[in-house]
């Protein structure tokens, strides 16, 4: 396995899909980096020179957010939304759904397993 900014990428997928294994570059991106340092996307990283590796590394390391600053500034900005007490922060906070979703049907994810409630009875007709 071949292992750039800290991330072991697969060795038998394309360069393009296996930078998508790196927290913070999606397809687009890995695209366009591939294509500024004029990298072959159909090579596999195995099949990449040291040169390439390097200079891949280095334009990562300096131009593109990756693992653990994006995963960090992430929380800070639902950490800021709690703090200001916004509708979303409140959302979060109680762990329900934040962009509008319906909850009553759905959102058995996010919301948890439900508890039982000791002692309700039914209703008899």
């Amino acid at each position: 396995m071949v292992r750039i900014v800290g991330v072991f990428v697969p060795d038998n997928k394309r360069i393009d899909v296996a930078l998508t294994y790196i927290h913070g570059i999606g397809m687009s991106t890995a695209t366009k980096v591939l294509n500024h340092l004029k990298i072959d996307p159909s090579k596999k990283p195995v099949e990449l020179t040291s040169e390439e590796l390097r200079t891949l590394y280095e334009y990562i390391e300096k131009n593109i957010p990756v693992e653990g600053v994006v995963k960090q500034k992430v929380f800070m900005d639902i950490k800021r939304l709690k703090d200001i007490k916004c509708y979303r922060g409140k959302r979060h906070k109680l762990s329900l759904p934040v962009r509008g979703q319906n909850t009553r049907r759905n959102a058995k994810t996010r919301k948890g397993k439900s508890i039982a409630i000791a002692n309700k009875k039914k209703k008899s007709k």
